[in-house]
């Protein structure tokens, strides 16, 4: 299954949007899901964005991918990393904040 660099332009689009907006919206959100369900999904999404950026790698020693769509998921699997750091990065600046907060 090949990435395609559209979708991967689009998804992005979308979350630099949504960092803008103040809040990324997923369809959890919309039907009420809760915050450990999210992150569920968003782990999910890690290890399957990370699994495909190896698969492509491996397919592209055998000689069955091209190197541009082995770049592409493995900047697909970098960009979903990176948003998975910041949002434990904020999460933990939320909670030393909370942590100062006097009583």
């Amino acid at each position: 299954m090949a990435i395609n660099p559209a979708d991967v332009a689009q998804a992005y689009t979308s979350a630099a949007n949504g960092i803008k907006s103040g809040g990324l919206s997923s369809p959890d959100e919309a039907k009420g899901g809760s915050f450990a369900d999210v992150l569920k999904n968003t782990i999910d999404d890690v290890q399957s964005t990370g699994r495909e950026s190896e698969k492509m790698a491996i397919q592209a020693m055998s000689g069955e991918a091209e190197l541009v769509d082995v770049v592409t998921a493995i900047s697909a699997a970098e960009v979903t990393l990176e948003t998975v750091v910041a949002v434990r990065d904020k999460v933990i600046s939320a909670y030393h904040e909370i942590m100062r907060m006097p009583i």
